[in-house]
Formats: structure tokens, sequence, C-alpha cells
């Protein structure tokens, strides 16, 4: 696996963003070079010094952010009275914003994996002009088709693991939003209905995506696993907060993100896909890249929703080492 060595940030603070929160940011490698910022997945998993390697540290000015709620940032989503009213789309892609305000950059390449590539794309739909480029991974776009294919639909590939993951919903909800249905347990008033859900959400997520160690040992971590299946069951309950509105269910209806594609005309993006990712079984990449002028997608065979195989992590450092040189 060609990664570059592990950099230690150069400098760190947390933001005040607003809503009684602060996030935690760092930068990376060379303070004069190129500006990339780094969005991780979840939502709600926090950044890692892992992903720092995916950029040369003598070409780039790193920057990495937890976002609302999650890792170093604050207040954190394990904590039952943190208000998740103020964790959407729009407050997260604001906060970049003020990030990018507070650091000085003017333009900014967005890598993101999995939600990061969701937030990655509407921040570059929204805020055009200061997106250089994209390389995204695990891609996803956060339409109601695609959380209805990961709670429900793949229910016919893990017959067993669904069985258990639809267990812990009430008989009545079993049939509707599963997504909202845990997020509604996980907003429980009692802590054991909380902690019983957050082990099952997380239970299901292992199943279906079999994952690289260092994420099953967090979904140990019961703050992390709190807070993880907390966030990613608000975002996913609500239409990621992108008012897509469309509630049709798995492979109906693109969504506000795949809709919206044609806004990154003009900006350079690279799509890098495992072609085992399951997140596929609904053509979504293929179709962004085909909305999308500019982009250019690669697949990476027998790869999963995984962005450590290292065959996968080739075709990643690839695509920042092409940028670093625009």
């Amino acid at each position: 696996m060609t990664l570059y060595p592990d950099t230690e940030p150069y400098e760190h603070g947390m933001l005040d963003v607003g809503d009684g929160n602060h996030v935690y940011w760092e930068t990376c490698g060379n303070p004069d070079g190129k500006p990339a910022v780094v969005l991780h997945g979840g939502p709600g998993s926090g950044c890692t010094p892992y992903f720092r390697r995916f950029f040369d540290p003598a070409a780039y000015r790193i920057v990495l952010l937890d976002q609302r709620g999650c890792g170093r940032s604050t207040p954190h989503a394990s904590v039952y009275e943190t208000d998740m009213s103020v964790n959407t789309t729009a407050h997260l892609i604001a906060d970049l914003e003020r990030l990018r305000v507070h650091l000085g950059i003017e333009r900014w390449l967005v890598w993101g994996l999995s939600w990061g590539s969701v937030l990655g794309l509407r921040y570059a739909q929204v805020h055009p002009a200061v997106v250089s480029e994209l390389v995204l991974t695990l891609v996803a776009t956060g339409s109601n088709a695609e959380v209805a294919l990961l709670t429900r639909g793949l229910g016919k590939i893990f017959p067993e693991a669904f069985e258990r993951f639809v267990a812990e919903v009430p008989e009545g909800e079993r049939n509707g939003d599963l997504a909202a249905a845990y997020n509604r347990l996980i907003e429980s008033p009692d802590p054991e209905v909380r902690a019983r859900a957050a082990r099952a959400w997380t239970d299901w997520e292992t199943a279906i995506v079999p994952a690289p160690p260092r994420s099953v040992e967090r979904y140990e971590d019961p703050v992390f696993r709190m807070a993880f299946a907390r966030t990613v069951t608000h975002y996913f309950g609500n239409d990621h907060f992108l008012g897509e509105g469309n509630g049709e269910g798995e492979g109906e209806g693109e969504g506000v993100v795949l809709r919206d594609a044609p806004l990154l005309e003009g900006i350079p993006g690279t799509l890098i896909q495992g072609s085992l990712d399951l997140g596929n079984l609904l053509g979504t990449v293929w179709r962004l890249r085909q909305y999308w002028p500019g982009s250019e997608l690669v697949v990476v065979d027998e790869v999963g929703h995984n962005a450590g195989a290292p065959a996968m992590a080739e075709a990643l450092v690839a695509a920042t080492d092409k940028y670093a040189l625009r």
C-alpha cells in the first residue's frame, strides 16, 4: 500500500460555530501547501490520523475536523442532554465555511468518504466557488433510496442479522422507517433502551459492511457507539436534512444531491468506489458520474466499503497526487 508517512498537526483548535457547539480542527503538512479539507464518514465517526496519510505532506495543507457532536467536538452526541436539533447538514456546511474563513483559505480540495462524500457534494453545490476539486470514496448521495437499501433492502442478503436488527424495534413500527424507529429508541429517556438500541444498530452496520478492525474496535467503546448510532439515525431518519421528501423506498427517487449534480460543472472530481460495495446495488455512483461533467470514476475490483484496502488506498493517493499539481 502506497500511503504517505503519518504527520503530526502543526496547529489545532476548537472553533466556536454557534449554538453552544465547538468544532475540533487541526492542520498538518505544509502550511504553504495546497489546502485540502477531510470530511469523515458516519455521520458521527470523527476524523482519525489515518486520513492524513492520503496526502503528500510536502504538497498539501491538510485540514481535518470532527463534525458537530463527535470526536473531540463539543457537546458530544453521546451525552443525552446534547441538542441534536442544531446538528443538520445545513449546520455542518456553515461550519465548514466558518472554518475556511477562520484559516484564511480561499479555495480548498474537498476529500470525503461515505457520509463525507454526501456532505462534500452538497457543500460544493452550495459553495462551488470555494471548492477547487473533489476526491470522494465509498460514495453516497444521502437519498432515501440509499437509506432504505442499507436498513431494509440488505436484509435479503443478511437475513439472520436483519432478524436481530428488526427485533429491537417495537412490533408496530417494523414495517416503517427503521432508521427513524431506531432514532426514537436512542432518544428514549431510559438509558437501558438507548444503550441496547445503539448496540443493535452498530451490530447491523458491522453485519452489512465487513469493517476494518479499527472500526470494529471503535464500536466496542460505549461512548463512541452511542454518539455514532445517535447521529447516524438522526440523519438517516430525517432525509439527511436535505429536504428530499420522496420517501419512495429503495431504487426510487434520486434525491437532492444527485438531482443537483449538474451544479458541480467546472469542478474536477474523482470518484473511487469498490466494485463489491453494497451501496453500488442502486447504481448511484454511476449516475453521479453521468450527471457531473468533469468527474471521473475509478472502480476498484474486489473491494467493498473499505477505504483502507490496499488497492483503494493506492487509488486515493493517486487522485490527491494528481490534484496536487493543479
